[in-house]
């Protein structure tokens, strides 16, 4: 009898033990929890902000005013071909580096001439290209220019360094912002004449044109030239024909959205923009009041206002937007 209830007893012990819960057997592990950290739902991916568009307040005038004073005073007269003009054109080359852009140089050829004060020789020079990787062959593109050189004997503070100056403020206010449409800014070489008519100016836009492919042409939706910008109380928007043509109504009506006053132009066709009007695409400029230091010794930085750079830059960065 008593070893009967003993192998009972063990008999039931041994049943418990079968009963006992998985987490005490080796190599098992207890099932997830709702609350335990393997069952919890990844955490969502936030995705980056969208890039802020670019604002005519983005705009720091004294990146343009620095410029001025730069190419006018240390650099001083430099016309297409001259070494003068290559100092400049490698410095504003960096300058759009460390503001972030890709840079490229266009060489093209000026022939001799009569540049305004005094003869000039024949040589190569460069237009500088700054993009930044946004733009594709055959879709939507804009282009914002400024000559880079002078005539003869004038450091060209207005004429047109006031215009690099306000080419290197947008390419500055554009850093981590973005445009309605890829920009392409450029800064030509060779824009004063070296005789009379078309044939003998605006070589370094002209080289710009004829390099462009049909396609690119086509996709060409707008051209701004700043070309002496820094004079004036209110910023001339120069039309190519004998009317305010589309393109120039829309920079008309960004200035209004920047609130800049404007005087309207028709017949304008003394700036880079021109070899762009005349192969068929938008162009327009902006600049042009009158001065007293024009194409001499005189156009020195004093004579550019920073009140009218800002207002040129608000005006493209509007348009830009």
């Amino acid at each position: 009898m008593r070893r009967t209830a003993a192998l009972l007893m063990m008999a039931a012990l041994v049943a418990g033990c079968t009963d006992a819960p998985s987490a005490e057997r080796p190599g098992s592990s207890p099932p997830a929890s709702p609350s335990s950290p393997s069952a919890s739902t990844p955490a969502p991916v936030v995705p980056d902000p969208p890039t802020p568009r670019v604002s005519p307040d983005d705009v720091r005038v004294g990146t343009a005013t620095a410029a001025v004073r730069h190419l006018a005073d240390r650099v001083g007269p430099r016309p297409g071909t001259s070494p003068a003009y290559f100092r400049a054109a490698a410095w504003v080359q960096r300058r759009f580096q460390e503001l972030g852009w890709q840079v490229e140089r266009q060489r093209f050829p000026t022939p001799a001439g009569y540049s305004w004060n005094g003869p000039v020789d024949a040589g190569p020079s460069v237009n500088v290209l700054a993009t930044r990787g946004d733009v594709r062959p055959g879709e939507p593109w804009l282009v914002v220019g400024a000559h880079l050189d002078t005539v003869v004997g004038s450091p060209g503070a207005e004429d047109n360094a006031s215009g690099v100056g306000v080419l290197l403020a947008v390419a500055e206010a554009l850093a981590g912002r973005r445009t309605r449409l890829p920009v392409v800014l450029v800064a030509f070489g060779s824009e004063e004449p070296r005789g009379q008519g078309d044939a003998h100016h605006h070589y370094g836009s002209r080289a710009y044109v004829a390099a462009l492919t049909l396609a690119q042409r086509r996709s060409v939706r707008g051209m701004v030239s700043l070309d002496r910008v820094g004079v004036g109380a209110a910023v001339p928007v120069g039309s190519p024909g004998d009317d305010l043509d589309r393109p120039t109504r829309r920079v008309l009506a960004a200035a209004r959205r920047a609130g800049v006053p404007t005087l309207p132009e028709t017949g304008q066709r003394s700036s880079d923009h021109w070899s762009f009007a005349r192969d068929g695409m938008p162009g327009v400029r902006l600049g042009s009041t009158p001065y007293a230091g024009y194409h001499s010794a005189g156009d020195v930085p004093a004579v550019v206002e920073a009140d009218q750079l800002e207002r040129t830059a608000r005006v493209v960065l509007a348009w830009l937007r």
